[in-house]
Protein backbone atom coordinates (compact mmCIF):
# COMPACT_ATOMS: atom_id res chain seq x y z
CA UNK A 1 0.00 0.00 0.00
CA UNK A 2 1.33 3.41 -0.94
CA UNK A 3 0.45 6.80 0.54
CA UNK A 4 -2.03 7.74 -2.19
CA UNK A 5 -3.93 4.46 -1.75
CA UNK A 6 -3.99 5.04 2.01
CA UNK A 7 -5.43 8.54 1.59
CA UNK A 8 -8.14 7.31 -0.79
CA UNK A 9 -9.15 4.51 1.58
CA UNK A 10 -9.13 6.93 4.53
CA UNK A 11 -11.39 9.38 2.70
CA UNK A 12 -13.79 6.54 1.93
CA UNK A 13 -13.70 5.51 5.60
CA UNK A 14 -14.35 9.04 6.86
CA UNK A 15 -17.33 9.52 4.56
CA UNK A 16 -18.93 6.13 5.03
CA UNK A 17 -18.24 5.22 8.67
CA UNK A 18 -21.38 6.92 9.97
CA UNK A 19 -23.57 6.21 6.96
CA UNK A 20 -25.57 2.95 6.82
CA UNK A 21 -23.64 1.81 3.74
CA UNK A 22 -20.72 -0.13 5.34
CA UNK A 23 -17.35 1.61 5.51
CA UNK A 24 -15.51 -1.73 5.68
CA UNK A 25 -17.36 -2.97 2.61
CA UNK A 26 -16.42 0.11 0.62
CA UNK A 27 -12.77 -0.15 1.66
CA UNK A 28 -12.69 -3.83 0.71
CA UNK A 29 -14.03 -2.98 -2.75
CA UNK A 30 -11.59 -0.07 -3.19
CA UNK A 31 -8.62 -2.16 -2.05
CA UNK A 32 -9.75 -4.96 -4.39
CA UNK A 33 -9.61 -2.56 -7.33
CA UNK A 34 -6.11 -1.59 -6.22
CA UNK A 35 -5.18 -5.27 -5.96
CA UNK A 36 -4.14 -5.05 -2.30
CA UNK A 37 -7.22 -6.48 -0.56
CA UNK A 38 -5.52 -9.72 0.49
CA UNK A 39 -2.43 -8.03 1.89
CA UNK A 40 -2.18 -8.47 5.69
CA UNK A 41 -1.23 -4.85 6.24
CA UNK A 42 -4.24 -3.70 4.22
CA UNK A 43 -6.51 -5.76 6.48
CA UNK A 44 -4.88 -4.12 9.50
CA UNK A 45 -5.16 -0.67 7.93
CA UNK A 46 -8.89 -0.96 7.18
CA UNK A 47 -9.58 -1.75 10.84
CA UNK A 48 -7.20 0.70 12.50
CA UNK A 49 -8.24 3.79 10.55
CA UNK A 50 -11.85 3.24 11.60
CA UNK A 51 -10.68 4.25 15.07
CA UNK A 52 -9.49 7.58 13.65
CA UNK A 53 -12.93 8.24 12.19
CA UNK A 54 -14.68 7.15 15.36
CA UNK A 55 -12.60 9.49 17.54
CA UNK A 56 -14.28 12.40 15.78
CA UNK A 57 -17.31 11.50 17.89
CA UNK A 58 -15.34 12.43 21.01
CA UNK A 59 -14.75 15.89 19.61
CA UNK A 60 -18.29 16.59 18.45
CA UNK A 61 -20.09 15.01 21.41
CA UNK A 62 -17.53 15.42 24.19
CA UNK A 63 -20.09 16.84 26.63
CA UNK A 64 -22.19 13.69 26.34
CA UNK A 65 -19.23 11.58 27.47
CA UNK A 66 -19.16 13.39 30.81
CA UNK A 67 -22.85 13.31 31.61
CA UNK A 68 -22.98 10.32 34.00
CA UNK A 69 -21.45 6.98 34.92
CA UNK A 70 -24.73 5.38 33.88
CA UNK A 71 -23.91 6.41 30.31
CA UNK A 72 -20.64 4.42 30.41
CA UNK A 73 -22.30 1.35 31.89
CA UNK A 74 -24.87 1.33 29.10
CA UNK A 75 -22.09 1.57 26.51
CA UNK A 76 -20.30 -1.31 28.23
CA UNK A 77 -23.44 -3.45 28.21
CA UNK A 78 -23.98 -2.73 24.52
CA UNK A 79 -20.30 -3.41 23.75
CA UNK A 80 -20.11 -6.87 25.38
CA UNK A 81 -21.87 -8.81 22.56
CA UNK A 82 -19.30 -7.53 20.06
CA UNK A 83 -16.48 -8.73 22.31
CA UNK A 84 -17.98 -12.21 22.61
CA UNK A 85 -18.78 -12.62 18.92
CA UNK A 86 -15.45 -11.11 17.88
CA UNK A 87 -13.44 -13.54 19.97
CA UNK A 88 -15.50 -16.52 18.84
CA UNK A 89 -15.54 -15.79 15.11
CA UNK A 90 -12.45 -13.64 14.44
CA UNK A 91 -10.87 -16.07 11.95
CA UNK A 92 -14.09 -16.48 10.00
CA UNK A 93 -14.50 -12.70 9.93
CA UNK A 94 -10.98 -12.32 8.52
CA UNK A 95 -11.90 -14.72 5.72
CA UNK A 96 -15.02 -12.73 4.91
CA UNK A 97 -12.96 -9.54 4.78
CA UNK A 98 -11.29 -10.84 1.62
CA UNK A 99 -14.49 -11.51 -0.29
CA UNK A 100 -16.16 -8.67 -2.23
CA UNK A 101 -19.05 -10.99 -3.15
CA UNK A 102 -20.00 -11.09 0.53
CA UNK A 103 -19.92 -7.30 0.53
CA UNK A 104 -22.08 -7.07 -2.60
CA UNK A 105 -24.75 -9.43 -1.29
CA UNK A 106 -24.78 -7.68 2.09
CA UNK A 107 -25.15 -4.30 0.41
CA UNK A 108 -28.05 -5.59 -1.64
CA UNK A 109 -29.93 -7.24 1.23
CA UNK A 110 -29.23 -4.35 3.59
CA UNK A 111 -30.51 -1.89 1.00
CA UNK A 112 -33.83 -3.70 0.74
CA UNK A 113 -34.15 -3.58 4.54
CA UNK A 114 -33.37 0.15 4.65
CA UNK A 115 -36.18 0.83 2.18
CA UNK A 116 -38.61 -0.59 4.75
CA UNK A 117 -37.08 0.67 8.01
CA UNK A 118 -38.86 4.02 8.07
CA UNK A 119 -42.20 2.29 7.47
CA UNK A 120 -41.57 -0.39 10.11
CA UNK A 121 -40.56 2.07 12.81
CA UNK A 122 -42.18 5.33 11.70
CA UNK A 123 -43.79 5.80 15.12
CA UNK A 124 -40.50 5.51 17.02
CA UNK A 125 -40.16 8.58 19.22
CA UNK A 126 -38.45 7.55 22.47
CA UNK A 127 -35.04 9.02 23.34
CA UNK A 128 -34.10 7.20 26.57
CA UNK A 129 -31.62 4.31 26.36
CA UNK A 130 -32.35 1.61 28.95
CA UNK A 131 -30.02 -1.28 29.76
CA UNK A 132 -32.32 -3.71 27.96
CA UNK A 133 -32.29 -1.54 24.86
CA UNK A 134 -28.51 -1.22 25.09
CA UNK A 135 -28.06 -5.02 25.07
CA UNK A 136 -30.35 -5.45 22.08
CA UNK A 137 -28.61 -2.67 20.15
CA UNK A 138 -25.30 -4.39 20.91
CA UNK A 139 -26.63 -7.65 19.49
CA UNK A 140 -27.76 -5.89 16.33
CA UNK A 141 -24.29 -4.35 16.01
CA UNK A 142 -22.80 -7.86 15.83
CA UNK A 143 -24.47 -8.31 12.44
CA UNK A 144 -21.94 -5.83 11.09
CA UNK A 145 -19.16 -8.38 11.53
CA UNK A 146 -20.30 -9.55 8.12
CA UNK A 147 -18.63 -7.09 5.68
CA UNK A 148 -21.16 -4.94 3.88
CA UNK A 149 -23.79 -4.99 6.61
CA UNK A 150 -22.75 -1.62 8.15
CA UNK A 151 -22.06 -1.25 11.85
CA UNK A 152 -23.86 2.09 12.08
CA UNK A 153 -26.80 0.83 10.03
CA UNK A 154 -27.23 -2.33 12.09
CA UNK A 155 -27.04 -0.53 15.43
CA UNK A 156 -29.33 2.31 14.30
CA UNK A 157 -31.94 -0.16 13.09
CA UNK A 158 -31.48 -2.01 16.38
CA UNK A 159 -32.20 1.19 18.27
CA UNK A 160 -35.25 1.97 16.16
CA UNK A 161 -36.55 -1.54 16.75
CA UNK A 162 -36.54 -0.57 20.44
CA UNK A 163 -38.77 2.42 19.65
CA UNK A 164 -35.96 4.97 19.71
CA UNK A 165 -36.29 8.02 17.48
CA UNK A 166 -33.90 7.56 14.56
CA UNK A 167 -31.59 10.47 15.48
CA UNK A 168 -31.35 9.19 19.07
CA UNK A 169 -30.56 5.72 17.73
CA UNK A 170 -27.94 7.19 15.39
CA UNK A 171 -26.21 9.14 18.17
CA UNK A 172 -26.05 6.10 20.44
CA UNK A 173 -24.62 4.15 17.50
CA UNK A 174 -21.86 6.76 17.25
CA UNK A 175 -21.08 6.53 20.97
CA UNK A 176 -21.06 2.73 20.88
CA UNK A 177 -18.57 2.84 18.02
CA UNK A 178 -15.86 4.28 20.30
CA UNK A 179 -15.30 1.23 22.56
CA UNK A 180 -16.16 -1.14 19.70
CA UNK A 181 -13.54 0.18 17.31
CA UNK A 182 -10.98 0.70 20.07
CA UNK A 183 -11.39 -2.97 20.99
CA UNK A 184 -11.25 -4.05 17.34
CA UNK A 185 -8.07 -2.03 16.77
CA UNK A 186 -6.30 -3.47 19.81
CA UNK A 187 -7.35 -7.02 18.86
CA UNK A 188 -6.25 -6.61 15.23
CA UNK A 189 -2.87 -5.14 16.20
CA UNK A 190 -2.32 -7.96 18.70
CA UNK A 191 -3.14 -10.61 16.08
CA UNK A 192 -0.87 -8.89 13.56
CA UNK A 193 2.12 -9.06 15.91
CA UNK A 194 1.21 -12.56 17.11
CA UNK A 195 1.39 -13.75 13.51
CA UNK A 196 4.97 -12.55 13.34
CA UNK A 197 4.54 -9.26 11.50
CA UNK A 198 6.36 -6.09 12.50
CA UNK A 199 5.31 -2.67 11.26
CA UNK A 200 7.92 -0.86 9.22
CA UNK A 201 8.59 2.86 9.52
CA UNK A 202 6.71 3.49 6.27
CA UNK A 203 3.72 1.43 7.42
CA UNK A 204 3.53 3.35 10.70
CA UNK A 205 3.51 6.62 8.74
CA UNK A 206 0.76 5.28 6.49
CA UNK A 207 -1.35 4.35 9.53
CA UNK A 208 -0.85 7.82 11.01
CA UNK A 209 -1.79 9.53 7.74
CA UNK A 210 -4.81 7.27 7.32
CA UNK A 211 -6.12 8.00 10.81
CA UNK A 212 -5.66 11.75 10.43
CA UNK A 213 -7.46 11.85 7.08
CA UNK A 214 -10.29 9.59 8.29
CA UNK A 215 -10.68 11.73 11.43
CA UNK A 216 -10.86 15.01 9.49
CA UNK A 217 -13.31 13.73 6.88
CA UNK A 218 -15.52 12.09 9.53
CA UNK A 219 -15.84 15.40 11.41
CA UNK A 220 -17.56 16.84 8.36
CA UNK A 221 -19.65 13.74 7.67
CA UNK A 222 -21.30 13.20 11.08
CA UNK A 223 -23.34 16.37 11.33
CA UNK A 224 -24.40 16.18 7.70
CA UNK A 225 -25.69 12.64 8.22
CA UNK A 226 -27.67 13.52 11.35
CA UNK A 227 -29.32 16.48 9.59
CA UNK A 228 -30.13 14.37 6.52
CA UNK A 229 -31.42 11.46 8.58
CA UNK A 230 -33.77 13.61 10.64
CA UNK A 231 -35.31 15.09 7.49
CA UNK A 232 -35.16 12.35 4.87
CA UNK A 233 -34.80 8.96 6.57
CA UNK A 234 -33.09 5.88 5.11
CA UNK A 235 -34.59 5.35 1.67
CA UNK A 236 -31.84 7.09 -0.32
CA UNK A 237 -29.23 4.93 1.41
CA UNK A 238 -31.33 1.87 0.63
CA UNK A 239 -31.42 2.68 -3.09
CA UNK A 240 -27.68 3.38 -3.07
CA UNK A 241 -26.89 0.04 -1.42
CA UNK A 242 -29.08 -1.91 -3.85
CA UNK A 243 -27.50 -0.21 -6.87
CA UNK A 244 -23.97 -0.70 -5.50
CA UNK A 245 -24.60 -4.37 -4.71
CA UNK A 246 -25.98 -5.12 -8.18
CA UNK A 247 -23.15 -3.27 -9.94
CA UNK A 248 -20.50 -5.10 -7.93
CA UNK A 249 -22.05 -8.50 -8.67
CA UNK A 250 -22.18 -7.69 -12.39
CA UNK A 251 -18.53 -6.57 -12.37
CA UNK A 252 -17.39 -9.61 -10.42
CA UNK A 253 -19.23 -12.29 -12.42
CA UNK A 254 -19.44 -10.79 -15.92
CA UNK A 255 -16.49 -8.41 -16.30
CA UNK A 256 -13.59 -9.23 -14.01
CA UNK A 257 -13.35 -10.96 -10.60
CA UNK A 258 -12.50 -8.39 -7.96
CA UNK A 259 -10.31 -10.83 -6.06
CA UNK A 260 -9.50 -14.54 -5.86
CA UNK A 261 -10.20 -16.29 -2.57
Amino acid sequence: MNTLQAIVLAIIEGITEFLPVSSTGHMIIASSFYGIAQDDFTKLFTIVIQLGAILSVLILYYKRFFQSFDFYFKLLVAFIPAVVFGLLFSKRIDALLENPVTVAVSLLVGGIILLKVDDWFNKSEETEITYTKAVKIGLFQCLAMVPGVSRSGASIVGGMSQKLFRTSAAEFSFFLAVPTMLGATVKKCYDYYKDGYVLTHDQINILIIGNIVAFAVALLAIKSFIDFLSKRGFKLFGYYRIAAGIILLIIHYFIHPLTVI
